[in-house]
């Protein structure tokens, strides 16, 4: 993502064991695991087999303990990965999750049995289970598993096959616990279809900060034009895209209204925002904010127009999963009957979106 290095990931590992099966294959499974998750350059969070039976859970104090381990690494945990090698003991799993308190996303693999190894020494069953909404995986060390789980950075719409998708799973849970949302403005009265509710935001842990309109651009008014924060701005703004012909006074404006809607997020914490636009700004102020929001998504700080809140979590939710830029677009088709070849002309609040045409 432009403006932001890709942060590695933590993911807790859960390993499920059961007595009267064959505990060897928890050793392998944890290995295997372990293994797989680093190899695609992931921090995993474990017990060891000094910590317990081949680093497994199977008792109630195994959970404990696995939980507390957790405890120590919440704030760096992204998910959790259970695998069961064989018929793990589910009480276990259940309670280590329950303890923990993580509200992180949880994916339940299980280990497929060899025909070959049906004996009572490999035997696994680790498909036997009713209690458990189980994602049927192929084996750990299979490449469908890696590029399933472990490798790639997709977006999670209609993810192909090999897109890493778990990840990006793990990535949009965690960023939207605890969001923090700037409406600055109003919702323009034409626009009915960006209503949202603040309570059902709320009991997600989404919180929306708002400011009037006119509040930005009283600071946009009081702003000097040499002022550190505008310079910068303006500075950035022609780095940013192409400005021949633009009035000077108009990018100042432009510059201005960054600098300020910038200062205002740093202060009330808020990570993305919902911007009034149509027509207020472009009939009072002069100017249209697309630049400047388009900015910000580039940096991963989403911005969407007419207070669509959300719109803008939606796109937010893509950001995370991608690690790209995202963007809300009015796609426009302008080519008859060719379906892939568009022309789009305003609202993108991206720098580049890529098509066929």
């Amino acid at each position: 993502m432009s403006g932001q290095a890709k942060r590695k990931m933590t993911l807790g590992m859960i390993v499920g064991n059961r007595g009267f099966f064959p505990d060897h294959l928890a050793r392998t499974g944890h290995q295997e695991m372990k293994a797989a998750l680093e190899a695609a350059g992931v921090d995993v969070i474990v017990l060891t087999e000094a910590d317990s039976k081949y680093g497994a859970v199977e008792t109630r104090q195994e959970a404990a303990n696995v939980a507390a381990l957790f405890a120590k690494h919440r704030e760096a945990m992204d998910g959790v990965v259970v695998t069961l090698p064989n018929f793990g003991d589910e009480r276990a799993i259940a309670d280590t999750l329950r303890l923990a308190g993580l509200s992180v996303a949880v994916l339940v693999q299980a280990t497929p049995d060899t025909p070959s190894k049906m004996t009572i020494r490999d035997r696994r069953d680790s498909f036997l289970r009713e209690d458990v909404g189980l994602q049927q995986l192929d084996a750990v060390r299979d490449s469908l598993f890696a590029d399933d789980v472990a490798y790639g950075n997709a977006a999670i719409g209609g993810v192909p096959e090999g897109s890493g998708w778990f990840l990006a799973v793990c990535r949009v849970v965690k960023g939207l616990r605890r969001l923090r949302i700037g409406a600055i403005g109003a919702r323009p009265a034409a626009f009915n279809t960006v209503r949202y509710s603040e309570k059902i935001l709320e009991r997600s842990g989404i919180s929306v900060e708002t400011v009037d309109l006119s509040e930005i651009l009283g600071r946009v008014d009081r702003m000097k034009d040499g002022d550190a924060a505008a310079q910068g701005k303006l500075t950035a703004i022609k780095k940013y895209v192409e400005v021949q012909n633009i009035p000077d006074a108009a990018l100042l404006k432009m510059a201005k209204l960054g600098a300020v809607i910038d200062g205002w997020m740093r202060e009330t914490e808020v990570a993305i925002s919902a911007i009034q636009c149509w027509t207020a700004l472009e009939e009072y102020f002069g100017v249209v904010p697309c630049t400047v929001m388009s900015m910000m998504s580039n940096d991963g700080l989403s911005s969407a127009c007419e207070v669509d809140i959300a719109g803008v979590v939606g796109m937010h939710a893509l950001q995370l999963a991608s690690e790209t830029p995202s963007a809300l677009l009015d796609w426009n088709n302008n080519y008859a009957d060719d379906p892939d070849k568009a022309v789009c002309f305003h609202c993108s609040n991206c720098r580049s979106i890529s098509s066929k045409a």
